[in-house]
């Protein structure tokens, strides 16, 4: 379990330090996941210890959620001086991303039936 969490985290200091030296517009994490993503691949898929830490990580995820609770009761009379915005933001990102979602949807499942129609041609 310590190596599989020390390869994550080593990715994901990769990753922040790439971005910081290279200035590249995209956040550290996310580079570190596509940098672990992959290695994933060049091993083959995800080890035993790998995904049992992981596992582990989601399990406890809840807790990294504390810091932004504490934020927000420390910068509370920011946030009720532009609650109008921030509530905006939150709905409109939302819908946004719904709707990006559904498109996604109906774009693979007409993929996946395109695929399946030109089997069943072939297998005629």
């Amino acid at each position: 379990m310590l190596q599989a969490l020390t390869l994550i985290l080593l990715c994901q200091l990769v990753g922040e330090t790439t971005v910081l030296l290279a200035g590249l517009p995209i956040p550290g994490p996310v580079l570190g996941m596509l940098l672990l993503l992959g290695w994933l691949f060049l091993r083959g898929g995800v080890s035993d210890d790998v995904g049992h830490t992981a596992d582990a990580l989601l399990a406890h995820f809840s807790l990294l959620f504390v810091p932004a609770g504490v934020g927000v009761m420390l910068h509370w009379e920011r946030i009720q001086g532009q609650w109008l915005a921030i509530a905006t933001s939150l709905v409109l990102g939302t819908l946004v991303t719904l709707a990006a979602t559904a498109l996604t949807m109906v774009g693979v499942r007409r993929l996946m039936s395109m695929g399946l129609t030109r089997r069943s041609k072939v297998d005629d």
